[in-house]
């Protein structure tokens, strides 16, 4: 009995790290749909960007170079940490955003599963990634930092989620970009 069980647990494991192996491989297509849904749901959530908030443009800039760094686990990395601050900056204070409830929970729903299948896809332990990732984490830190106080300063108020809502369109475009690239 307890050899069977075992043998059961042997199957289960490779059938589970085979399954796995082949969600990675096909990763970058996963992420251009979920990417392709994303720009959706954003632009579903709210209307077009309001003529009283064009007064209000900030420039963020995103920090490109973290997406252009030679070994494709470490782009994964940092798309990984990307989709974990829009998740974390789309999922709070969201009072005054006048946008579509089940658009924005769809839109949180889809990163959540991508960050979800990235974690288990990248590769954490290998050390030669370690400095570049740690640059590339802060780089992305102090972007989201900017914005999340950008909303903070603006007191979360619909002109302020609106400019991060197009600043998270155009970060999702470089990523899709890159993915392409892949």
């Amino acid at each position: 009995n307890a050899f069977g069980l075992i043998q059961i647990g042997l199957i289960l494991l490779c059938t589970t790290t085979t399954i796995s192996s082949l969600q990675c491989n096909h990763l970058p297509l996963q992420q251009r749909k979920v990417i392709e849904n994303s720009l959706q749901l954003l632009d579903k959530m709210g209307k077009k960007f309001p003529q009283q908030c064009l007064g209000e443009k900030m420039s963020f800039r995103f920090p490109e170079q973290v997406l252009k760094p030679r070994q494709k686990e470490t782009v994964k990395v940092a798309i990984e940490e990307i989709f974990q601050h829009i998740f974390y900056i789309f999922s709070k204070n969201l009072t005054l955003a006048a946008w579509d409830r089940r658009a924005l929970e769809q839109f949180q729903n889809g990163l959540y599963q991508q960050i979800e299948q990235l974690e288990a896809c990248v590769i954490k332990k290998q050390t030669h990634y370690f400095r570049s990732k740690e640059v590339n984490r802060l780089k992305l830190k102090k972007y989201f930092q900017k914005i999340d106080c950008f909303l903070k300063d603006k007191q979360h108020k619909l002109c302020s989620w609106e400019i991060s809502r197009a600043e998270m369109r155009r970060c999702l475009q470089l990523i899709d970009k890159v993915i392409r690239k892949l």
